[in-house]
C-alpha cells in the first residue's frame, strides 16, 4: 500500500521483465534494512523519490523489494514531471560495461533538475528525496569462500557481470541503508536565489558526499594504494625540508636522503586491503571459537551513534596481543570499518607483518630519539591519515600491562594526533576509550615471569609458532566495553580559545599543548576504567587473594561474593560498568570449571582454594577491577585495627590518601566526589549490618573480630592494603634516611628492594607489589602535592608533614607490618624511635588539612 496521497503520483506499475527478474533474484538475496523500520522516517503526505548511489537493474530490484517489505512506496511508481514521466528513483552514476564497469559522464543532473522544475511549477507541492545505500556482501562470514571475499562490496564501480557474481555469491548478505528524507521544498526555500542549474549541482554534490560518508562508515575509507600515500607523505613540505636538512647535515646527495625517507615511509605505512580484511575476518571466527567461549560488546550502540562526522581514535587498554585483532574483528562484524592500528615495529615479523599491514597496521619504532627524519616522516604519515578521515587505534599505555592495572600514559601518539588535527581541523576528533576484559590470558605466565625478574622474550616467528600451543586451551569469555567518548574540541576551547589560530604550521607546539594532552590522557584512562566489566574471575580473585592462604570456606566465599556483587550494583561506579549476572554459587562453579580454584572436601564444609601459580596469575584479574573497590577498601581498612571510628575521621584520612590512589588507579572523582562516595559506602555497610552507626551517624563501629561482618570487612580491606603498605615503604624510607640524602632513583630502588624482601618474608603472591613504576608514580604524586621536592644537588627534601604521615599510618597499618617495613627499609635513623613517636590524632585537622590544602593548590596550578 502506498504511503503517499500526492495526486501527482499514480499507482506503481512495473514492467513484466522487471517483475520476472525480481522473482528470479529473490532466492539469492536476503535483505537487512537499516534502520529496520525505515517507513517511520517518511512524511506520509508527501511524494517520495529515492536516490541511489549507482545505477543498475540489480540495485533497482533490491530497492523495490526492500521498500515492499518495509511497507514503503515503490521506487517503480511514476512521477509526473515537466517534459516527461519518470520512475521515483534516480542514481548518481551510471554503470556501463559488462566486466569491469565504468561510470557514464551523465550524472543525476537531469532527474534532479526535473524535480526542481516540478516544484517551481507547483508551489503547493513537495517531494521528499530518500538517499538509499545498497551494499552486497559487506561482511562475508566464516562459511563464506574465498570467491565471496573477492566479490564483496568495495569502492570500485564494477560491470554488470561482476555485479551478477557478487549477487550470486554474497546476495544473502545485502544491506539496504535508508537515510532520513530531505524535503526538496525546504532546500529550494533555502537556496538564496541560486539558479536551477547551480542548485542542481549543489544537491548532486551534497548527495555524493553523503554516500561517500555512509560507504566509508560501512566498508571503510577509500584508501589509495600504499605507494600513493607514501608519495603524498614524501611530497609534504615538512618531509622535503627534513630531507634537505639531512643531506646538508650529513653531506650526502639529496637523492640518497630522499631514498632514506622513502624507506622510512614504506617501513611505516599500512597497505590496507579490503579482501584481506574480509578474509581475515572469517578466518578469525574459527580462531576465536577455538580460544574463547564468547565475545561480548556493551555500549557499542552509543559509540556508533557518536562517531558520524568525526575522526574516531579508538584508545583501548592493552592487556594482550589479542587486543589488536579482537577490537578490529568486532567492529567489522558490527558493520563499522576497522581502524588503522599503530603497532610496534617488533610485530613486523616475516609472513605476519605483511598480513597485519594489509589489515590496517602501521608500524612505529619504540623510540624516535636521534632520528629526526624518521620522526618527521611518521608525523606526516599520521597527519595524512587524520586528514583523510581514517579511523585510528593505538594504546596510550605504550605496552601491555603486566599487572592488570592501567599503566601511566605515554602521550607520544596523542601529541602527534592533536598536532595533526591542529594543522588541518577539518573533521573533529573523537577519542573512544575501550575496556577489554579477559577471564584468562594467553600471556599470563610470561607476565608473572617478567615481574619476577625474567627478561622479556623477544617477539619472533619461531616464538609465534611455539605459541600455537595456546589453541589447546580455553580462555573463557572476552568483553569489550565502550566507554564515554571524549571530544578534542571542547578540551582545546577550554585550554586556548584561540587554538584555531595555530593554523597549518606543522612545527607549531603551543605552550598549552602539553597540558591539553596530559588532561586528555588522564580522561581516557579514567573513562576506560569507568567502562570496566566485572566477570566471575575478577570477583573470585578479589575475595580469595585477600586471605592469607588464598583459601576460604565455601559458605564464607558465597557470602563475600554476594556482598561484593551487591556493592557494585547498589553503588555503581558508572553507568557503563557491567557486572556478571551469575549468582555466587554459579561463580564458584565457573571458577572450578576454568581451573582457577580447587575444591577441598571436608566434613565441616568444603574449602575453595587458589594454589601456587594460579594465585599469582589471579592477581592480574583482581587488579583489573581494583579501582571499583577503592572506596569500600578504604572504609574497611580504617576498621582493620580500630573497633570504632568517627565518620569524620574516616573521611578526613580518606582525603589524605585519595590523591595517591587516584593517581594509581585513575579514579574519576574530585575530592568532594570521593567524599560523597565514602559517605554512600559507609551507608551501604550500615544497611548490610557490617557497620553500626551511633550518635546520629557520627560514630561508626564494627563487630568483634570473630564476627562475620568484621571478617567481610577484612577481606575487602586487604584488596587495597598492599597499596597502602607500598606508600608506607616510600615515606618511611624517606624519613629514615632524612632530607638531602636520596635521589629519586635511589629512593625507587630502595623501595623496590624493601618490597621484594617483604614479599619473600610474607609469601605475597602479587608481583606488582614491588613494581618500580608504582613507586615512581607515588613519588611523583608527593612532588605534585609539594610534600617532596628536589634540592640543588638532585637529592630529595621533604616537608615535616611527611613525618606526620608516618605516624598516622599507625591508625591503618598493624604494628607487625609497620615494624617489618621499618626493619627491612635501609636508612640511618633508629627504627624504634621512628615508630614510637606519638601518632597524630586521627580526628585532628592539622595533618590532613595541610595535605589537603597542598593537594588542592597543586591541582589548581596544574590546570591553570
Amino acid at each position: 500500500m502506498s504511503m503517499t496521497s500526492d495526486p501527482h503520483v499514480p499507482r506503481a506499475r512495473s514492467p513484466w521483465w522487471f517483475n520476472l527478474l525480481g522473482r528470479l533474484l529473490e532466492p539469492w538475496v536476503r535483505i537487512k534494512r537499516e534502520p529496520s523500520e525505515p517507513a517511520s522516517l517518511l512524511n506520509s503526505q508527501t511524494a517520495v523519490c529515492y536516490a541511489i548511489e549507482r545505477d543498475g537493474v540489480s540495485d533497482a530490484l533490491i530497492l523495490e523489494r526492500a521498500c515492499r517489505e518495509a511497507g514503503m512506496p515503490s521506487p517503480m511508481q511514476i512521477l509526473n514531471l515537466p517534459g516527461r514521466r519518470r520512475r521515483s528513483v534516480f542514481s548518481l552514476s551510471r554503470r556501463q560495461g559488462w566486466l569491469f564497469g565504468r561510470t557514464d559522464s551523465r550524472g543525476p543532473k537531469e532527474p534532479i533538475g526535473q524535480l526542481i522544475q516540478a516544484l517551481e511549477d507547483a508551489p503547493e507541492r513537495d517531494i521528499q528525496v530518500v538517499p538509499v545505500s545498497i551494499y552486497v556482501g559487506r561482511a562475508p562470514n566464516r562459511e563464506s569462500g574465498w570467491f565471496s571475499v573477492l566479490f564483496a562490496e568495495n569502492w570500485i564501480v564494477v560491470g554488470r557481470f561482476r555485479r551478477m557474481l557478487a549477487l550470486l555469491l554474497n546476495g544473502r548478505d545485502t544491506v539496504v541503508h535508508f537515510s532520513p528524507p530531505v524535503s526538496l521544498r525546504s532546500v529550494l526555500g533555502e537556496s538564496h536565489g541560486l539558479t536551477p542549474e547551480r542548485l542542481t549541482r549543489k544537491i548532486a554534490r551534497v548527495l555524493r558526499t553523503h554516500f561517500r560518508r555512509i560507504r566509508a562508515a560501512v566498508i571503510g575509507p577509500d584508501l589509495s594504494h600504499k605507494r600513493t600515500v607514501v608519495d603524498s607523505v614524501l611530497n609534504a613540505e615538512p618531509v622535503r625540508a627534513a630531507i634537505a636538512a639531512t643531506a646538508a647535515r650529513e653531506n650526502i646527495p639529496l637523492t640518497k636522503a630522499a631514498r632514506r625517507a622513502r624507506d622510512f615511509a614504506l617501513e611505516i605505512a599500512a597497505d590496507y586491503s579490503h579482501p584481506v580484511v574480509r578474509s581475515t575476518s572469517f578466518l578469525l571466527s574459527n580462531f576465536w571459537n577455538k580460544l574463547y567461549d564468547g565475545i561480548a560488546m556493551h555500549h557499542f550502540d552509543k559509540a556508533r551513534a557518536a562517531a558520524p562526522g568525526h575522526e574516531v581514535v579508538y584508545v583501548p587498554c592493552h592487556r594482550s596481543h589479542a587486543d589488536y585483532l579482537l577490537l578490529s574483528y568486532q567492529l567489522h562484524q558490527s558493520g563499522v570499518v576497522p581502524p588503522h592500528i599503530a603497532a610496534g615495529v617488533n610485530l613486523n615479523l616475516p609472513v605476519i607483518g605483511p598480513i597485519l599491514r594489509r589489515g590496517g597496521a602501521f608500524f612505529l619504532r619504540r623510540s624516535f630519539k636521534g632520528n629526526a627524519m624518521y620522526s618527521v616522516v611518521f608525523n606526516e604519515y599520521l597527519a595524512q591519515l587524520v586528514d583523510r578521515g581514517v579511523p585510528l587505534e593505538y594504546f596510550i599505555e605504550g605496552g601491555r600491562s603486566r599487572t592488570g592495572r592501567l599503566l601511566a600514559p605515554r602521550a607520544g601518539m596523542l601529541v602527534m594526533t592533536v598536532r595533526a588535527f591542529l594543522r588541518a581541523p577539518r573533521r573533529p576528533v573523537l577519542f573512544q576509550p575501550v575496556y577489554i576484559g579477559y577471564e584468562k590470558l594467553m600471556e599470563g605466565k610470561s607476565y608473572a615471569g617478567e615481574l619476577s625478574g625474567k627478561p622479556k622474550e623477544k617477539e619472533s616467528l619461531l616464538g609465534l609458532v611455539r605459541g600455537l600451543k595456546v589453541l589447546r586451551q580455553r580462555y573463557g569469555h572476552v568483553t569489550l566495553n565502550f566507554g564515554e567518548p571524549i571530544e578534542l574540541n571542547p578540551l582545546l576551547d577550554a585550554a586556548a580559545p584561540d587554538w584555531r589560530g595555530v593554523g597549518g604550521d606543522p612545527d607549531a607546539k603551543p605552550e598549552w599543548l602539553n597540558s591539553v594532552v596530559d588532561d586528555l590522557a588522564e580522561r581516557i584512562l579514567i573513562n576506560i576504567n569507568r567502562a570496566a566489566d566485572v566477570n566471575p574471575i575478577n570477583l573470585l580473585a578479589l575475595a580469595l587473594l585477600a586471605t592469607p592462604k588464598h583459601a576460604m570456606a565455601e559458605n564464607d566465599l558465597l557470602a563475600q561474593l554476594d556482598l561484593m556483587k551487591a556493592m557494585m550494583v547498589e553503588l555503581p561506579y558508572s553507568d557503563r560498568v557491567t557486572v556478571t549476572p551469575m549468582n555466587p554459587a554459579g561463580i564458584i562453579a565457573y571458577g572450578e570449571q576454568m581451573g582457577w580454584i580447587r575444591r577441598v572436601r571436608h566434613p565441616l564444609g568444603d574449602v575453595l582454594v587458589a594454589e601456587g601459580e594460579q594465585a599469582t596469575l589471579l592477581s592480574y584479574f583482581r587488579n583489573n577491577v581494583l579501582h571499583l573497590n577503592a572506596s569500600a577498601a578504604w572504609v574497611a581498612t580504617c576498621f582493620l585495627n580500630n573497633r570504632r571510628m568517627s565518620r569524620s575521621s574516616v573521611l578526613r584520612l580518606g582525603r589524605i590518601i585519595y590523591p595517591f590512589i587516584q593517581g594509581e588507579l585513575f579514579l574519576p572523582w574530585n575530592d568532594e566526589g570521593f567524599g560523597q562516595q565514602l559517605h554512600e559506602t559507609i551507608d551501604f555497610f550500615v544497611r548490610r549490618g557490617i557497620l553500626e552507626s551511633n550518635g546520629e551517624g557520627r560514630l561508626l563501629e564494627r563487630g568483634p573480630g570473630q564476627d562475620d561482618g568484621a571478617y567481610q570487612l577484612r577481606v575487602i580491606a586487604r584488596s587495597m592494603l598492599q597499596a597502602f603498605e607500598r606508600y608506607y615503604i616510600a615515606i618511611a624510607a624517606l624519613v629514615k634516611n632524612g632530607p638531602h640524602t636520596l635521589t629519586a632513583a635511589e629512593l625507587e630502588n630502595a623501595c623496590t628492594l624493601t618490597a621484594q624482601r617483604l614479599s619473600l618474608l610474607n609469601e605475597l603472591s602479587a608481583p606488582e607489589f614491588f613494581d618500580k613504576a608504582l613507586f615512581r608514580g607515588f613519588i611523583q604524586k608527593l612532588r605534585e602535592a609539594r610534600i617532596v621536592w628536589t634540592d640543588d644537588d638532585g637529592k630529595l627534601d621533604f616537608d615535616a608533614v611527611l613525618e606526620d604521615m608516618v605516624r598516622d599510618a599507625r591508625v591503618i597499618l598493624a604494628r607487625e607490618i609497620r615494624h617489618s617495613i621499618l626493619k627491612i627499609t635501609p636508612g640511618g635513623e633508629n627504627d624504634r624511635d621512628l615508630d614510637a613517636r606519638p601518632p597524630t590524632d586521627p580526628g585532628a585537622t592539622s595533618t590532613s588539612d595541610s595535605l589537603h590544602e597542598r593537594h588542592v593548590a597543586a591541582e589548581r596550578e596544574r590546570h591553570s
